[in-house]
């Protein structure tokens, strides 16, 4: 086979649409794979989308029809076959090669591949891609084929391209076009390897690979037999193809294979794989072996949505994920090594890939798969109806097949899940009567998705939806009944009403904050700066978004004065509501199996729920996630009309010891002690009620309940709000020094301080901090360890008034 990139000496021009002067009909230089965004901020035509209201001033683009052109040399091999393989086109396209259309296509979601035959010239060629404008498109089909349903402003479900592309409650509207994955010219003769899906089985203790090999032939059917050869851990089977056959089935034994486990549970050995097809073709890949169990059978009190790889329970510590970039071509491996870095160093153990985004390369399914990630995989279908017709249908049975014979080797890919709140939407949100009879997607949910897998693998769990009751006749969104989504917090409730709820697996909920403050004021330049500038509203697409902010911390929180105040109070607030929910919900072990926070990461410069900003700095969330998702973690938790200590304790390993219970005045003075002999067993949870004397509260503004135990990071529980409590506003000793490359801010406590945070890129832009949210008893110390700060920067610039930060400044 011989490969020719095309990557190179792209044009891309406006032919029509609401084009600015200066860019209609002119021929832009390109690059590919890119986006026509990028493209044109590279040729300065246009400002950074991403800054302050361009979001608004760049919609033409997503309204203009573009088109990319390119030529290249091809010289005769004597090959049979010369494909243009297409990776990625976004999304609406029309390829013509000298002239001659040699495809359409219309799914940013697969890949195709084009028969050139005789378009192909000795010499120079001239490729050609134009592609529709998406927005106009996307409303013209909703029209055409009857609107259904759907969230945000643009019909996104019309039109098989990444929703989240035309804006989400967190996400700008950037839809546009380009080449966003590699495109290259394949010439080959007899045969090659059309796809390859390793599945795994484990069989005692024989690790079972079975290689199905579809295969493409040059001449169709004709040709005479072929030889596929399978190899893994030194070990080759093989097997004749006839004549007339396309596709073979090899079986591979590997004894005493080492299994592949999550984080937490073991290691995570891979096992390279050969698939030779005679020597004319090869693929190579990794498997790990493994098995995959989701326990949804009916309970006394529901059913549950419990985990299992290779026969363990797996207690899910996750987060959703969104595409990490407005500009998917901007992500690339160490990009992507890094968010998975920031989810692995807050103890999570699964990501979940969100069905209004894409899905993903293979960089971020590889690094899971090294680093005991579990993956749950939505198809993407979000938050819309989508058209069961034939001219979409089409599309997403075509996207569905090729993902999941992607995906097929990855051991960290665990569960397909059918859509994202499509099914809640239709029962409980009032869709049906929207629809009027229109189809709505269920075709997809439980039969195409369903057989899909069968057919392909079904190695994996799959879930009609996210969140699903696993009946028909419930309710999809009952928390005692497989998976839920939890939002009347952010949208209507004080975050203590997560308590309102007694989920057996929460898939979906999360609470807003602001991104970094350097990550704010890089894109928001209202003068002056305030939650209801025009150009911070820009950056805030949640509706009533920054007033359900304020109401979010109002029980909870002084009301803040300034905007330094705003935007360390709603860090600080996001933090703390989901610190209380995950808190509550893993204390319901094992009645409760998982959490899977909304959201990891984001896409853009936003105020949003991600832990982890746009600029990959990390958010208060994110250590409020690190501590609350420990292995092993100790809560206080209502129990009666008490309190009691829970201990979770995801280890192999048994835990005894004892639990030192003080009630303390916030001067560190003891009212009130016990120690109590407690145990908890591998893997599991124990709930340890705290005697009345301890646990009742003398003076509730006054007064915290501590809980140590060896092994556990401390339990904390405040008997009344920060807004209520009597705190020292300035309860530090502070000092600063440099040390081994790093700035090293050491506080002490002169008496109980809440939540200490040094909001390092207050300090200076590149500076990062190790540990955050720590909160200390009188004369206790703490180090924070800061690094990225040039050598230049004045250690005490850490300590300032603005940098260092603890819930009880906000007082006045």
């Amino acid at each position: 086979m011989t490969v020719i990139p095309l990557s190179e000496s792209w044009t891309v021009t406006a032919l029509s649409g609401p084009a600015p002067e200066g860019v209609a009909g002119r021929a832009i230089p390109a690059t590919v794979p890119g986006s026509v965004h990028l493209d044109l901020l590279r040729a300065g035509l246009i400002d950074e989308p991403f800054d302050g209201d361009n979001e608004t001033t760049q919609q033409w683009i997503g309204d203009v029809d573009w088109r990319f052109e390119t030529t290249f040399r091809w010289h005769e091999d004597g090959s049979e076959r010369r494909d243009l393989v297409a990776e990625g086109l976004d999304t609406l396209a029309t390829i013509t090669l000298n002239g001659v259309e040699i495809g359409r296509t219309e799914n940013q979601h697969r890949s195709y591949r084009f028969d050139l035959g005789a378009a192909l010239v000795e010499g120079e060629n001239a490729l050609r891609i134009d592609f529709d404008a998406p927005v106009p498109a996307a409303h013209e089909r909703s029209e055409r084929h009857g609107a259904r349903p759907h969230v945000n402003h643009h019909p996104y479900n019309a039109l098989r391209k990444m929703g989240s592309s035309f804006g989400w409650d967190w996400g700008i509207d950037v839809a546009a076009s380009g080449i966003w994955k590699p495109i290259r010219i394949e010439t080959w003769s007899t045969a090659r390897i059309a796809s390859v899906r390793p599945l795994v089985d484990v069989e005692g203790t024989t690790g079972v690979l079975e290689a199905h090999v579809a295969i493409e032939r040059a001449d169709g059917l004709r040709r005479g037999p072929l030889r596929v050869e399978v190899e893994i851990d030194d070990r080759v089977a093989q097997v004749e193809v006839a004549p007339g056959e396309t596709s073979a089935r090899v079986r591979v034994e590997v004894p005493d294979a080492d299994l592949w486990w999550p984080r937490g549970h073991g290691a995570q050995p891979l096992y390279d794989v050969a698939v030779r097809l005679a020597d004319v073709d090869a693929w190579r890949g990794r498997v790990g072996f493994r098995t995959v169990h989701v326990d949804i059978a009916p309970d006394e009190d529901g059913s549950p949505f419990a985990l299992h790889v290779n026969g363990r329970l797996i207690h899910v510590r996750g987060a959703n994920w969104i595409p990490d970039h407005a500009f998917l071509t901007e992500v690339d491996r160490d990009r992507y090594a890094r968010r998975i870095a920031g989810a692995t160093e807050a103890n999570m153990n699964l990501l979940r890939v969100w069905g209004g985004g894409i899905y993903e390369s293979d960089d971020f399914y590889d690094l899971c798969d090294e680093q005991g990630v579990l993956v749950w995989q939505d198809f993407l279908l979000a938050c819309a109806a989508y058209a069961e017709e034939e001219w979409l249908s089409r599309e997403i049975e075509a996207e569905a097949r090729e993902a999941i014979t992607r995906l097929s080797p990855h051991p960290s890919l665990v569960i397909w899940n059918g859509n994202n709140e499509n099914i809640v939407a239709y029962a409980d949100w009032g869709w049906r009567s929207k629809l009027g009879g229109l189809t709505w997607g269920e075709a997809y949910y439980r039969r195409m998705f369903p057989a899909l897998l069968a057919e392909l693998d079904p190695t994996r769990f799959y879930s009609a939806g996210s969140p699903y009751s696993f009946s028909s006749y419930l309710s999809p969104n009952l928390d005692q009944y497989g998976t839920v989504h939890i939002w009347d917090v952010w949208n209507t409730k004080d975050y203590a009403s997560y308590r309102e709820w007694k989920p057996r697996f929460v898939a979906e909920f999360g609470f807003q904050g602001p991104p970094a403050w350097t990550t704010l004021t890089d894109v928001v330049h209202d003068a002056p700066l305030d939650p209801q500038g025009a150009q911070m509203l820009v950056h805030q697409k949640a509706w009533q978004g920054n007033i359900n902010l304020e109401r979010g911390y109002g029980p909870h929180l002084p009301a803040p004065k300034t905007i330094d105040d705003w935007h360390w109070a709603t860090q600080l607030n996001q933090a703390a509501a989901l610190r209380f929910g995950i808190s509550y919900f893993r204390s319901l072990s094992p009645y409760n199996t998982g959490t899977i926070v909304w959201q990891l990461n984001d896409d853009w410069p936003v105020i949003s729920w991600a832990a982890v900003d746009f600029a990959e700095r990390r958010k208060p969330l994110w250590y409020a996630l690190k501590a609350v998702y420990a292995p092993r973690f100790a809560t206080i938790q209502p129990a009666g009309d008490g309190l009691a200590a829970v201990l979770l304790n995801d280890a192999d390993e048994a835990w005894s010891g004892d639990l030192v219970v003080r009630r303390l005045a916030f001067d560190g003075t003891v009212r009130a002690e016990a120690v109590i002999a407690a145990e908890v067993e591998a893997r599991g949870a124990a709930t340890v009620a705290l005697p009345a004397e301890v646990a009742a509260a003398g003076e509730p503004t006054g007064e915290v309940l501590v809980v140590d135990a060896a092994g556990f990071g401390r339990a904390l529980h405040d008997f009344a709000e920060v807004v209520e409590q009597s705190l020292d506003r300035a309860p530090l000793e502070v000092r600063a020094e440099r040390a081994d490359g790093a700035v090293r801010v050491h506080v002490t406590a002169r008496s109980y301080v809440r939540d200490v945070f040094l909001l390092a890129d207050r300090g200076h832009r590149d500076a990062a901090v190790d540990t955050g949210l720590v909160s200390l008893l009188p004369g206790e110390e703490h180090v924070f360890t800061v690094t990225g700060a040039p050598e230049d920067v004045d250690p005490s610039a850490f300590t300032a008034p603005l940098v260092l930060r603890h819930a009880g400044d906000l007082r006045a």
